[in-house]
């Protein structure tokens, strides 16, 4: 059994896992509780995991836990803890998520693109997202999202 702490949406988190190669995606969810991050692949091909490990986009899913000791990680429930975050108020605005599986991925990819730039271009944007995929094709609506978050300008992680 391997023991660490983790620093997790702003909390220092103990958590023991069997393994310290075990990916952070089940660390977070089965380890502490966090289920909107989402298994999708397993792969790093969808983006269903994706989390930010010190403000960059990462997918969870390939990310052992014991690489992310020492580091800042962020969850969708840590984007902003009541839901408000301008991107969170854009999707419900767009009504963006159809089966919604794929869309905290999708939401903490366009976190990190809009802390880069803060007014990013449609093609910038569909370069950014290409990776995140959503079985329910709603990818017009997110892009509409994302420049509406953008517009809304406080668009950065807290």
């Amino acid at each position: 059994m391997a023991h660490f702490k983790l620093n997790v949406n702003g909390q220092t988190r103990s958590l023991e896992v069997d393994d310290p190669e075990t990916p952070l995606l089940w660390a977070l969810r089965d380890g502490l509780g966090l289920t909107g991050t989402k298994y999708g692949c397993g792969v790093a091909q969808c983006g269903a995991c994706t989390v930010h490990v010190d403000g960059r986009a990462v997918r969870s899913c390939v990310v052992a836990v014991s690489s992310v000791v020492g580091h800042s990680i962020t969850t969708i429930e840590g984007l902003s803890p009541r839901g408000d975050h301008p991107l969170q108020r854009a999707w419900v605005d767009v009504d963006v998520a159809q089966c919604g599986y794929c869309q905290a991925g999708q939401i903490m990819t366009a976190a990190a693109l809009l802390k880069e730039r803060r007014s990013p271009s449609e093609e910038e944007i569909t370069r950014a997202m290409a990776r995140n995929l959503c079985r329910c094709g709603t990818y017009p609506r997110i892009r509409e999202a994302i420049l509406r978050a953008a517009a809304m300008g406080e668009a950065s992680e807290p």
